[in-house]
């Protein structure tokens, strides 16, 4: 069954939130520099994504980098 996918950018903590399905409560885990995968503490599976520094990290940056995360986009239709 597909989730739900939110993104929440917070401009002034410079915050990129990512959240597959409800929001709930989540274990951290640092995945990389200012990359944090979000847990779900009782099944240990991946409900989210927060990249620290969002705008900072793009500005510096020469060439793409690649998130340590994979999806699948659908278009919900009525």
């Amino acid at each position: 069954m597909a989730k739900r996918m939110s993104f929440f950018f917070d401009r002034e903590a410079d915050i990129l939130y990512v959240t597959l399905g409800e929001k709930r409560k989540a274990i951290s885990k640092e995945a990389g520099d200012d990359i944090l995968i979000r847990i779900d503490p009782e099944s240990n599976k991946v409900i989210g994504l927060t990249i620290l520094n969002l705008t900072t990290r793009f500005k510096k940056m020469r060439h793409p980098k690649v998130l340590p995360v994979s999806g699948e986009l659908s278009l919900k239709t009525a």
